[in-house]
């Protein structure tokens, strides 16, 4: 990993330091923006603030997701939870709140359980209302470690320091943050498992594909805002958050999270010429008819995978020789509307390429319906028939089907992200 240098830009800085984390990171981090403008506070009126953790699209700028991620993965250290255990939780996430602008300039967070938290109510079961399974591996090609850590915190913000100096305050010895007095700690309830951080946006993938060891040169254009080149996801083909709201029982106002963590291969990727790269992301028509752009510009805010070019999947293979990402990922929609709200952005945790795939969905069953098309798996003609792509030539369970030759599932995991007023340690069966 890289070391800080004082001739780096700061966004480069800003992803290293994100990164690597801790309190060293943190001090580096705000040397380099003593100078810079504060942050905007937050609100000291919580009621205010949307129900919804998973809330933050009006708070967005311009639409596109914070440029730094930090994903934490802890384990309760309890039995049972109390209510001084909820009270030190609530009292830690009011403090960001209170600190922070619910924006890309300040922060936005969720707070999700997993399963292996609300086993621990030996006798107390997760309403209908709510489907959460546990992680498992979805294609006969992959063999994923599952998640199975209590919770999972979500910091963005497109300022690295607001991110660590929140992370610090929860989990180190930061006292204040943005002039509010910490109160309380998660990290008296929580123990931290794992720490999975990332970015997205702008020029962040080439800047940080210097540091990527199986890269031979620089392949990543200069402006696209995830490593393998192109612009997703759009707008246009994204669920609103109603749509990935559970909407009945007691956790209405909450939503499910699917966290998936991905190799990316870009050396290999990239050797491929530029119009296979658009097909197998898009689709073969996509290739033919120059649609893209450099980087996916020319699409505007959606991908231009209409439902006949979802429905041609056959046809598209049979000629061209392979099937596009997109293509197949269109065919898990619900009446022509996508059921995932995604939230994922590229990372550098291991030193090669990857990306934390965050999809947000009311129930984990539309995950793993789309997951499974994007797969080849469950694939129907309109005819009723069954369509296995391996039959036709050139294409078999991974190559030519999309992206997934490229791509490898490393860690995957399930979890409920109540609304806000039951995010402290929550019941299965909340009043």
């Amino acid at each position: 990993m890289r070391g800080f240098d004082s001739h780096m830009s700061r966004r480069s800085f800003g992803k290293i330091a994100v990164s690597i984390g801790g309190a060293t990171a943190l001090a580096a981090c705000t040397e380099r923006t003593e100078n810079a403008e504060a942050p905007p506070g937050g609100s000291s009126e919580p009621w205010t603030l949307p129900s919804r953790q998973h809330a933050w699209n009006e708070s967005l700028n311009g639409g596109n997701l914070p440029r730094h991620h930090v994903l934490l993965f802890l384990n309760y250290t309890g039995q049972q939870p109390t209510s001084d255990e909820r009270e030190t939780i609530e009292g830690a996430l009011k403090t960001l709140e209170r600190a922070y602008e619910w924006s890309n300039d300040g922060l936005l967070f969720t707070l999700g359980y997993s399963p292996a938290y609300f086993d621990r109510f030996d006798d107390i079961t997760l309403p209908s209302t709510v489907r959460l399974p546990e992680p498992e591996a979805l294609t006969p090609f992959e063999s994923p470690t599952l998640d199975q850590q209590d919770v999972v915190l979500h910091l963005a913000s497109d300022r690295p320091d607001v991110v660590l100096r929140a992370e610090q305050a929860l989990f180190g010895d930061v006292e204040e943050l943005n002039g509010v007095q910490m109160e309380t700690r998660m990290s008296d309830v929580f123990d931290l498992a794992d720490r999975r951080t990332g970015f997205i946006g702008e020029g962040l993938p080439a800047e940080k594909q210097q540091d990527v060891e199986s890269l031979s040169d620089s392949p990543v254009p200069d402006e696209a805002p995830e490593f393998m080149g192109f612009k997703t996801p759009f707008r246009g083909n994204q669920p609103s958050e109603d749509d990935v709201t559970i909407q009945d029982g007691p956790f209405a106002g909450s939503t499910t999270q699917h966290i998936e963590y991905l190799d990316i291969d870009l050396d290999r990727w990239y050797k491929q010429p530029r119009e296979k790269r658009v097909g197998l992301m898009f689709s073969p028509e996509h290739a033919s008819e120059e649609q893209v752009g450099e980087i996916g510009e020319q699409l505007g805010e959606f991908n231009g995978v209409t439902e006949e070019i979802a429905e041609s999947l056959e046809a598209s293979a049979e000629d061209a020789g392979y099937v596009g990402h997109a293509q197949k990922a269109a065919r898990g929609r619900n009446g022509g509307t996508p059921t995932i709200l995604r939230r994922d952005f590229d990372t550098i945790d291991d030193g090669s390429a990857g990306l934390h795939f965050v999809s947000l969905q009311s129930k984990i069953s539309d995950y793993t319906y789309t997951r499974k098309k994007i797969a080849g798996v469950n694939l129907d003609h309109p005819s009723g028939r069954e369509i296995d792509l391996a039959e036709i030539d050139g294409i078999d369970t991974r190559t030519n089907n999309g992206i997934l030759n490229y791509i490898t599932t490393i860690r995957r995991g399930n979890f409920l992200i109540p609304r806000r007023e039951l995010r402290a340690l929550p019941t299965p069966r909340p009043e």
